[in-house]
């Protein structure tokens, strides 16, 4: 009989399956359904790490995803976790968002409970993870690099009012009510008399603070006897306080906080013991700043060729593509600087070319300010021109001409763009013209600044200031969680989905705020520390690994990323982060240990659609066997894909579909073995141990899980565990038959 088999099974499972039930729950003696017999075969299967030859397989961990709180807390996740794998993976408990307060203060009591927990059961941790754009404090991190006020003497510093109240306009005390009501007596707020010691009251509500502000607090007001009142500006949650005087007669009287710590609150007076009568007239919130002043917003990145190669600066030649112009020892012996060669028969002043190119276009009316050091290896005049990018030419003697000779010269020029500078797309490089004479040489170039000239009172910091603080805090951040792990934690994802979809036909680039589609609630750490994004994760995590407790000899670092079984791009994104990895270990220190591959597949009942899935992920482990280092499945899960493409449910998954899908487990598992070297085998991670619920953040309402929701098996358990072990036969002590009314337990 061909019958249909719904995912209703997996409901009636509580109560039908034997030994594939593995929760707590306890024997239901119910009649058996027709379709028991084909799922009774899951209850001669024992626990999946059991499946592992640990003699042919030495470095494999069999790992699983869990949530820091449900292990920690004996769930039944907890069970489950320990009873059919060696690792597990928290989902987002070791996560630099999950820990770093908009403060910056860094919590590590859950994972430090999670790795206890651990060590007590005898588990081991695969740290998840140290860099990434995911799941960041970007808050806290953006404060770190916002504009920083420009420091000017205290004298200086000019008063701006935030917020001001008076109460010549109202009739009644316009604020909740605190146990006390003042009264509005001809528009002055008044306490006609001494109402008791324990009275409070708002004088301003509905403020708004940036955070890290010092404020003062001002008030007209008069007592009828001398004394002081405590002043309290924030909210309920983080509040101020400081002592202001009441005099006897009208006068103004200015108190001043510490920084604020909160975005909005209110301020509130608290009279305490003073026991005469009190009048306000009004009262106002502010904050002393630096004047407005005209600052210089950077262009271009490493301007001075010492700090390393920049992208701003590029030489053209005649029939060659512009690149980045060369960095080299000055011959004169004053450090790094950027060379450019010049033709000796041109037929243009401008056959050939240095370009300083902004990234971003200016318009007409923004005012610039450019200066550099510059010389030749012979005399001669270089005019410049205003272009849109390099080639766009808009406007001839942009910043003047420079008369080189064989001795360094400074040339500065501040200016105007106008009209004709900017063009129609807005004026992005500045061209110098070198080859004005028939004489073959090289133009050198150095210490550059191109700025935009900008009234402000704060002022951006630099490209190599933000990588410097980014820098730091990634030490304090990975110094934190490898003192909160003391050495248990051996095995890190350091860096995570780094690699972009894109350009298609080339290497992939790293991801950047700039390419993706909601850069808000990302921090892409590699737009700030460029071509040591890797490193230095990788460089901290080994120092204070070791400082820590650790055995250097037992970390294992690895880059880990998604779609790297991609066969519409013939796994190109894994082909790129190799290349990359190449690239980061390619400075003599940078060690990375291992690569990890997110599986997060799916069955398709499109026969062709699926048969390209399985030749790539086969490609997939060939390429990473090939570069000699760890293998890691990191994130396995499967759902399933109907023939037109469409994710299938869980509820509409046939018990024929599950057992497709089983096979495919299997299929994956075996190639795995298959294609990495047993001495790279690191270990597979079925990071779904269940089935998505309906409302979920991840792959809501798919069949992923070796378990349903209720933690009874499911086909693909079996299919998992045949993989490990190589073959479809059931392990050799198998248990007792179950009886005719199969129980649950």
């Amino acid at each position: 009989m061909n019958i249909n088999y719904k995912m209703s099974f997996v409901a009636l499972a509580g109560l039908v399956l034997a030994g594939c039930a593995d929760t707590d729950i306890d024997y239901v003696a119910v009649d058996k359904p027709q379709s028991i017999a084909e799922l009774e075969y899951l209850d001669a299967y024992g626990a999946l790490k059991d499946y592992v030859d640990r003699s042919t397989h030495p470095v494999f961990r069999l790992g699983t995803g869990v949530g820091a709180q449900d292990y920690v807390d004996g769930k039944l996740p907890f069970r489950v976790t320990n009873a059919n794998f060696d690792m597990m993976t928290a989902g987002n408990a070791m996560k630099y968002g999950s820990i770093v307060g908009d403060n910056g203060e860094m919590n590590f009591s859950l994972v430090e409970k999670f790795v206890e927990a651990a060590k007590a059961s005898g588990m081991e941790i695969y740290g998840h993870t140290l860099c990434w754009h995911e799941q960041q404090n970007v808050k806290y991190l953006n404060k770190l690099i916002a504009d920083q006020e420009i420091e000017v003497d205290p004298d200086q510093k000019e008063e701006k009012i935030d917020a001001k109240k008076d109460y010549k306009n109202d009739s009644k005390f316009p604020y909740f009510v605190m146990g006390y009501e003042p009264q509005i007596i001809n528009g002055i707020l008044t306490v006609p008399e001494y109402p008791g010691d324990w009275y409070q009251f708002f004088v301003m509500d509905g403020l708004s603070f940036k955070e890290g502000q010092a404020y003062r607090v001002t008030a007209r007001l008069k007592g009828s006897q001398e004394g002081e009142l405590n002043v309290q500006l924030g909210n309920w949650g983080a509040l101020q306080e400081a002592k202001m005087k009441i005099p006897a007669d009208w006068e103004e009287v200015t108190i001043d906080l510490n920084p604020q710590t909160v975005e909005t609150g209110f301020c509130v007076f608290q009279p305490g013991t003073y026991p005469g009568k009190l009048e306000i007239e009004w009262v106002q919130v502010s904050h002393l700043q630096t004047p407005v002043m005209e600052v210089g917003v950077p262009l271009i990145a490493n301007g001075d060729a010492d700090k390393g190669q920049s992208a701003n600066v590029i030489s053209r030649v005649p029939g060659s593509p512009d690149t980045p112009a060369k960095v080299v020892d000055d011959p004169a012996g004053t450090g790094k600087v950027y060379a450019s060669s010049y033709n000796d028969s041109p037929a243009e002043a401008w056959d050939s070319q240095l370009f300083i190119t902004s990234d971003t276009p200016l318009e007409a009316g923004t005012k610039i300010h450019v200066k550099f050091r510059y010389k030749a290896t012979d005399a001669r005049n270089i005019d410049t021109q205003a272009h849109g990018k390099p080639g766009d030419y808009h406007y001839w003697q942009f910043i003047g001409t420079l008369n080189a000779t064989t001795e360094w010269q400074d040339h500065e020029y501040t200016g105007t763009i106008s009209a004709e500078q900017a063009g129609s797309g807005g004026c992005s490089s500045i061209a110098f013209n070198l080859s004005s004479a028939p004489s073959a040489g090289t133009f050198y170039i150095d210490d550059v600044v191109f700025e935009k000239l900008v009234s402000s009172n704060t002022k951006p910091l630099t490209p190599e200031e933000k990588e410097s603080i980014l820098t730091a805090e990634m030490e304090r951040w990975v110094k934190g969680m490898m003192e909160a792990t003391a050495g248990e934690v051996k095995a890190w994802d350091v860096v995570n989905e780094a690699i972009s979809g894109g350009p298609w036909g080339q290497r992939y680039d790293l991801q950047h705020a700039a390419t993706t589609d909601d850069p808000s609630n990302k921090f892409f750490w590699q737009d700030y520390l460029g071509d040591n994004f890797a490193r230095v994760p990788v460089k901290f995590a080994r120092q204070y690994f070791a400082e820590y407790g650790g055995n250097p000899e037992e970390l294992k670092l690895f880059i880990n990323d998604y779609n790297l079984e991609s066969d519409w791009d013939d796994n190109q994104k894994l082909k790129s982060l190799i290349s990359w990895i190449e690239q980061w270990e390619s400075d003599g220190e940078t060690k990375i240990d291992g690569i990890g591959t997110q599986m997060h597949v799916s069955y398709h009942l499109n026969p062709a659609t699926q048969q390209s899935k399985e030749k790539h992920i086969e490609k997939m482990f060939e390429l990473m066997a090939a570069t000699g280092k760890l293998v890691r499945i990191t994130e396995l899960d499967m759902g399933l894909v109907d023939e037109n493409g469409n994710a299938v449910k869980t509820e509409n998954v046939t018990l024929e579909q599950h057992k497709k899908m089983a096979e495919h487990y299997k299929w994956i598992i075996s190639k795995y073995f298959e294609k990495v070297p047993q001495a790279q085998q690191f270990g597979i991670c079925q990071w779904a141990q269940t089935d998505s619920p309906e409302g979920s953040g991840w792959r809501a309402g798919e069949p992923i899980g070796l378990w349903n929701t209720n933690y009874q098996r499911k086909p693909q358990y079996g299919g998992f565990a045949d993989g490990l072990k190589g073959n479809a036969a059931a392990p050799a002590a198998a248990p007792a038959a179950a009886p005719e009314a199969a129980p649950a337990k």
